[in-house]
């Protein structure tokens, strides 16, 4: 069934892109999706050494809307339709903003938030035309709403997401529906050297009330819901996975005392 179906007709298989798909949470969402039964194109600016089972790949840097409109190209070439997008590529070094150079805050500023705009924009024109339309995931951090020291233009940019998701929604309804997965704290083999050692990936995890960090298959687990007919009514809209946010630093002194 297309993302966008209300549950009349049926298609398959159906097929996806996932940018940034070759390692960490991409990499997941595109197996995901692969066992969900879509065929599934993920890219990359580096050929990668392995990719899993049932997924191709295409190179291709999104942050250059030519490159962008390429890979759109090359999977409905490939698969002859695209259900669905998952912006997923993103990132950023730490970097004090008293002192980061202009050239990083472009750069962040084009891999969180234009190279979004430009995959979702070819992706668009092809899905308005298509029976069933489409559905375009984006990939937010929660960054965007609890911004920590060293990330201002990372957290300035997913917050333009956040805001573009909404904006798209609203321009691009009812054939593309436009949604958010906004990822929290998720622990993957790049973060986990950021943090640091398992006693510093345990006091990180300490600090969610859920009680650990969120896995790559939590924020695949929302993109599928998000793509499946349980959610055909949803557009412009966003799932916060963030294991309940942080607790406060007086938790511990504001929680009651055991009885007796």
């Amino acid at each position: 069934m297309s993302p966008s179906s209300n549950g009349s007709e049926a298609r398959a298989p159906r097929s996806a892109i996932v940018t940034g798909g070759t390692r960490g949470i991409g990499r997941t969402i595109a197996v995901r999706l692969v066992e969900a039964g879509y065929q599934v194109l993920v890219c990359g600016r580096r050929t990668p050494d392995d990719l899993p089972e049932g997924v191709a790949f295409t190179a291709a840097d999104v942050r250059e809307p030519a490159e962008a409109s390429a890979l759109v190209s090359a999977a409905v070439s490939r698969f002859g339709r695209l259900d669905l997008v998952v912006n997923n590529a993103g990132g950023s070094p730490p970097a004090p903003a008293a002192t980061v150079s202009p050239n990083l805050v472009t750069a962040v500023v084009r891999l969180n938030l234009l190279a979004p705009f430009f995959v979702a924009q070819a992706a668009n024109a092809v899905m308005q035309d298509q029976p069933g339309g489409g559905l375009i995931v984006n990939i937010g951090s929660v960054s965007a709403i609890r911004p920590a020291p060293g990330t201002a233009a990372y957290a300035a940019a997913k917050g333009g997401l956040e805001v573009l998701t909404r904006a798209l929604a609203l321009e691009w309804a009812p054939n593309v529906r436009v949604n958010l997965v906004t990822a929290g704290v998720v622990r993957t083999e790049e973060n986990a050297a950021h943090y640091g050692d398992e006693e510093a990936l345990a006091a990180v995890a300490a600090t969610v009330p859920m009680g650990r960090m969120a896995t790559p298959d939590d924020i695949a687990d929302a993109v599928l819901l998000l793509a499946s007919p349980l959610a055909g009514y949803m557009t412009g809209a966003g799932l916060l996975v963030d294991g309940g946010g942080q607790l406060p630093r007086y938790a511990d002194t504001a929680r009651p005392s055991p009885a007796g």
